[in-house]
């Protein structure tokens, strides 16, 4: 094979990567006009399209208002913050997930594991039990989960290096000391047991504007830092002595994806409570998709993880209504059997 057929295989596969992210964005974006027709409320999808162009400074007046009043406070003030914190919540948590997997080199990584929900809920319940304001309790959480963060890692150091069993047997043992703190949190929360309940099965159904504006910057500074860290991610699979031979500070790029991480799962974890297996299943999903090249995996993974999210959260507002149920009891549903599937597969593949 001569040089110009080298140069039309790159082409090909570059072209086939970009075909594949665009894809995946308009399926996201129709997916979002579809989730927020959705509801007791049916609204067409071009109204909601004119509803949202409509509020675009530069062609609003292009945009004709048809629509009753109660149609834009539903989508405006209601469905469409919703969707969009699910959007960004399910994009860092897949990210997230797939970024742990590929640092572990191991499939059944996920973005909780280095005990950042532990620390989140702990963070979160005292605040509740407290009687902190809606502000207070995401920065509660915020800030136990990245110092949950910071201990593992502290512990888990040894001599400047970061063994990754090391690292897993630490968050596994700091994520069991802040789950009996959260029992106790429950033990005397009295009264606000349930807000405590509630806020630890996951949903969204508190969303707002407000919630959208703190997640999204963290969200997305984590997951752009974590994409620029892609090609060092790819030849840290081949295994860390082979990587150090090839001149990547295999410590470095560790401690780096570890805090960017950590970053977009407690900002995720703040806003919307502890939602479980979207960062397990769906980076799995996309690797045997588009293969594990974490340059094209990430961002796959980022756009199916946000449509993941708000598909399941539309079920769980829609299957009972006018009650809704919290949405990780159905990303639960969907992945404790994939996990089981995964488990199966490893058993095989290593006979354990």
């Amino acid at each position: 094979m001569d040089k110009n057929d080298f140069e039309k295989l790159y082409s090909k596969r570059r072209f086939r990567k970009a075909l594949i992210l665009f894809g995946l964005l308009i399926a996201l974006v129709l997916m979002i006009v579809f989730v927020v027709t959705v509801g007791s409320v049916h609204i067409p999808p071009l109204t909601v399209a004119k509803i949202v162009l409509s509020k675009i400074p530069l062609i609003s007046n292009l945009v004709s208002e048809s629509w009753p009043s109660i149609y834009e406070a539903i989508v405006i003030d209601v469905r469409l913050p919703r969707v969009l914190l699910g959007t960004v919540v399910g994009s860092a948590l897949a990210v997230a997930g797939c970024a742990m997997q590929g640092m572990f080199r191991n499939p059944m990584a996920s973005p909780y594991i280095v005990g950042v929900s532990s620390g989140a809920a702990f963070g979160a319940a005292l605040a509740i039990v407290l009687g902190g304001s809606m502000y207070i309790l995401p920065l509660g959480a915020f800030l136990f989960a990245t110092l949950t963060v910071f201990i593992v890692y502290n512990i888990a150091r040894v001599r400047g290096r970061v063994p990754i069993e090391t690292l897993l047997l630490a968050g596994i043992a700091i994520g069991c000391f802040f789950s009996a703190l959260v029992s106790f949190m429950n033990y005397i929360a009295g009264e606000k047991l349930p807000t405590i309940v509630f806020w630890l099965m996951g949903g969204l159904w508190a969303s707002n504007w407000d919630k959208v504006a703190i997640a999204f910057p963290l969200i997305l500074l984590g997951i752009v830092g974590m994409f620029l860290f892609s090609r060092d991610l790819n030849i840290m699979l081949t295994g860390e002595e082979h990587a150090l031979d090839l001149g990547i500070d295999v410590e470095r790029v560790k401690r780096i994806i570890l805090v960017f991480a950590a970053l977009i799962t407690a900002a995720a974890v703040s806003v919307c409570g502890i939602i479980g297996f979207v960062g397990l299943i769906i980076p799995h999903i996309m690797r045997i998709l588009v293969g594990p090249d974490n340059r094209i995996l990430l961002p796959s993974s980022c756009l199916v993880g946000a449509m993941f999210l708000i598909g399941t959260d539309t079920l769980a507002r829609t299957v009972i209504q006018p009650t809704e149920l919290p949405v990780g009891i159905i990303t639960a549903l969907f992945g404790a059997p994939f996990f089981l599937y995964l488990l199966r597969r490893r058993r095989r593949v290593t006979g354990w």
